[in-house]
């Protein structure tokens, strides 16, 4: 599998995803700084919340194969500035975690308005919950 780097917002469900993917049981755990796995990098929320950290971002992509822009379906906020991807000189997939949760159609054009603005793509819809959409991103890490 290439080594994928994910970037979202706290509460996004990255770390659940990444549980999910690497077929480790789901358990809720804080992420406080990047966290290099042998096949993912995890980042804490704060680092695409707050500008400052962007840099710490930047450094640790160079370990990725592709990196990952994650909101959840519920999130209202936009947080990935138009073109954003292009930061990467890697390839950025956009992944819509919570795909289970029931949201208005304005709601779901809205997320992957935003990550498509965002540069990124293909755009994957998960549950890592439910495991629903998940064999299709795994198919693209291969």
């Amino acid at each position: 599998m290439k080594r994928l780097m994910l970037l979202g917002p706290s509460q996004s469900g990255k770390t659940t995803l990444l549980q999910c993917l690497r077929g480790d049981p789901l358990v809720y755990q804080k992420t406080q700084a990047l966290v290099y796995l042998p096949d993912a990098i995890d980042s804490p929320g704060e680092y695409i919340e707050n500008r400052h950290f962007y840099s710490a971002l930047l450094s640790g992509s160079y370990e990725a194969d592709i990196v990952g822009l994650v909101q959840s379906l519920d999130n209202e906020n936009g947080y990935f500035s138009p073109m954003f991807a292009t930061l990467f000189n890697k390839p950025v997939i956009g992944i819509i975690t919570k795909g289970d949760i029931p949201v208005d159609e304005k709601q779901k054009a809205f997320v992957i308005n935003q990550l498509k603005q965002a540069g990124a793509g293909p755009l994957f819809m998960v549950s890592a919950t439910r495991r629903q959409g998940i064999t299709p991103l795994l198919t693209y890490l291969e």
